[in-house]
Parts: C-alpha cells; structure tokens; sequence
C-alpha cells in the first residue's frame, strides 16, 4: 500500500512541477511579447510625429487619400 502511495506521490509532484514550470514560461513569454508590442507602440506613436509622414483618410469610395484630395469617385 505504501509503495502505491509513493508512487502516487510521484507522480502528482512531477505533475506539478510541469504544470507550474510551463505556467512560468507561458507568462514569461506572455510579459515579453507584451513588452515587444509596447516598443512598436511608442516607436509608431513617434514615426507619426515625424514631418514627411502624411495622414490618409479614406474616402466615400473606400480608397485611402491624403486629406483635401479631391479625386473621390461616385
């Protein structure tokens, strides 16, 4: 009976240390991929800054165009 029991033991004490080591690297990657988007965020947030970017807006027509471009098809 003891034999079973250690046995059992074992096997939920390697079950739990999978379980809790892939919970560590899902959140690991989790906060890394978060961090990367953030980076993208702020560098997009001061790429729009920059005085050659244009702003599109899109149109009636679904076409994006620079805003004052009157070229709109009906």
């Amino acid at each position: 009976m003891t034999a079973i029991l250690l046995r059992l033991l074992i096997y939920v004490a390697i079950a739990g240390f999978i379980y809790f080591g892939a919970r560590k690297i899902f959140r690991d990657w989790k906060n890394q991929f978060r961090d990367l988007d953030k980076s993208r965020h702020e560098r997009d947030l001061k790429e729009r800054q920059r005085p050659d970017v244009i702003d599109l807006k899109r149109s009636s027509d679904g076409v994006f165009r620079p805003p004052g471009d009157s070229n709109e098809r009906h």
